[in-house]
């Protein structure tokens, strides 16, 4: 039995002996089957799977014989079924199951708490989703993700796969999406990957980013998700963006002032983006104090926002809506474990927040609108994750 979500198709049966009539019914009514068409062969006990346009037939029995034939028919139109193709192999009382059944349309969204990873209605919305991805690393490559629900604490839980094993990622979410900018797969990439908040599984291909490389850095509103700096394989200062909501590739938004890798190193409110943290090798030295920030609507090049308290590379950044927050990186004496912060509306120099349980830098940082979580990072490599309050001031938690 299959059905769309306005008729019920039934293929094939044993009365006793075997037939090949397909049955039909329309759901919304009552009343006695009425004559469909006919399979392409006679057997009983096969399956049936669709969606809201056809109807599939897989294998069956006709003694003393299985049968391997897979048959469809258009739902909306009676007649003879198709040929489809064969089963792997004979065989009848399988289980059959598609995401289409019963006429649902493919990607309709149901309650959200069928999908959730944490069991729960995911809440949406500017600032007030709740839970975190991390995706890709290194060492590695790595090809999986994991999460935490951000106003909790405990250890991260898998989520899925990237498409493949990537690190240097640069990922940006907005109320209903994760996405994942470029990285090396070993060699650099361009491929952008997308995951739903509303569901654990595996990351889809969304397009392509403008350039091929790693170790850039995203910022957003709900609306558009905005790369800046990377390694390509040299520093650059390319800025790009997509639409959150549609599928494709990046396009060009303007320039850095800054050339530079700014790993992790983005933060944004609904309005504008600020990136810091950027490694400026073969500059000597190779770490900078320079913030850069850009209106997020909007496209043309950054503006200078002001520096930093200590000038490091591979800062963790994680931001509310009024405040930015950068967490660790590596300076000229080895790693850090200071924690700056930035009203994100104005300009101006950052000033001290506290600082990190443990000191490293290519901290991967991520926030709601309360609190910023700063995982991970080198070196030696840690699966350390801390916590802030942003609206406060002072040391991080253990997460």
């Amino acid at each position: 039995g299959t059905s769309s979500a306005t008729r019920g198709v039934m293929g094939g049966a044993e009365t006793p002996s075997i037939i090949s009539t397909i049955n039909t019914v329309e759901i919304g009514s009552l009343g006695d089957a009425t004559d469909f068409g006919d399979l392409t062969v006679a057997r009983a006990y096969g399956d049936g799977c669709s969606n809201s346009l056809r109807a599939v037939f897989c294998g069956g029995y006709s003694n003393p014989a299985n049968h391997n034939e897979i048959d469809y028919v258009t739902i909306a139109s009676r007649g003879n079924a198709t040929d489809f193709g064969d089963l792997i192999e004979a065989a009848h009382e399988q289980g059959a199951a598609s995401n289409g059944h019963g006429g649902l349309q493919e990607f309709q969204p149901r309650a959200p708490e069928l999908y959730s990873p944490t069991g729960k209605i995911v809440p949406r919305g500017g600032g007030v989703g709740d839970i975190g991805i991390y995706a890709g690393g290194t060492p590695g490559p790595d090809l999986f993700t994991q999460f935490i629900t951000i106003s909790s604490t405990g250890n991260a839980v898998n989520f899925g796969n990237l498409i493949s094993a990537s690190k240097g990622l640069a990922g940006y979410g907005n109320a209903t999406r994760a996405v994942f900018l470029m990285g090396d797969e070993p060699s650099s990439s361009n491929r952008i990957q997308y995951m739903e908040f509303d569901t654990k599984g595996n990351a889809a291909d969304f397009g392509d980013a403008t350039t091929t490389g790693q170790g850039a850095a995203g910022v957003g509103n709900n609306t558009r998700g905005v790369w800046g700096g990377g390694r390509v394989p040299s520093k650059t200062n390319v800025i790009q963006y997509i639409t959150m909501a549609t599928l494709g590739n990046a396009t060009d938004f303007g320039d850095l002032i800054t050339s530079g890798q700014t790993s992790q190193g983005g933060l944004s409110s609904t309005t504008r983006g600020v990136y810091s943290g950027f490694n400026v090798y073969p500059s000597s030295p190779d770490h900078s104090d320079a913030m850069d920030y850009i209106t997020i609507a909007s496209t043309g090049n950054a503006n200078d926002f002001g520096n930093l308290t200590d000038s490091r590379y591979g800062c963790g950044g994680a931001a509310s809506a009024v405040r930015g927050t950068w967490m660790g990186g590596q300076d000229g004496s080895g790693n850090s474990n200071i924690i700056d912060y930035i009203t994100i509306a104005s300009t101006g120099n950052a000033t001290d927040f506290g600082d990190l349980t443990v000191a490293r830098y290519y901290c991967a940082g991520l926030s709601n609108s309360t609190r910023g979580v700063g995982a991970s990072g080198e070196t030696p490599y840690k699966n350390t994750m801390d916590y802030i309050t942003i609206a406060s001031t002072g040391n991080a938690t253990d997460y």
